[in-house]
């Protein structure tokens, strides 16, 4: 439960970050405003990077586990290629 509300706030501070970037672009076009820019959508680049470190990490070491229409698939494809047990007469 914990890796997943760290995804969820990681996620959150990226689209602060990515809102930022915006409201500095849209208000001043000035060469600070211009910095700030750039700083807050390197901000964003950087944890983007360390979000998909943290999914991987967390995936790998078994801490999430995928769901949805992938993993379904995924099972139904291991179950048929399992080979069936039949007993003996």
């Amino acid at each position: 439960m914990i890796i997943k509300s760290l995804i969820i706030i990681t996620f959150l501070i990226i689209i602060a970050s990515l809102g930022s970037a915006l409201y500095y672009m849209v208000i001043n076009k000035g060469k600070q405003q211009s910095e700030k820019t750039a700083t807050a959508l390197t901000i964003r680049i950087g944890l983007s990077l360390t979000l998909f470190i943290l999914i991987f990490i967390a995936y790998a070491t078994g801490l999430i586990k995928p769901q949805g229409i992938g993993a379904r698939i995924q099972q139904q494809q291991n179950l048929q290629s399992m080979p069936s047990i039949k007993p003996k007469i």
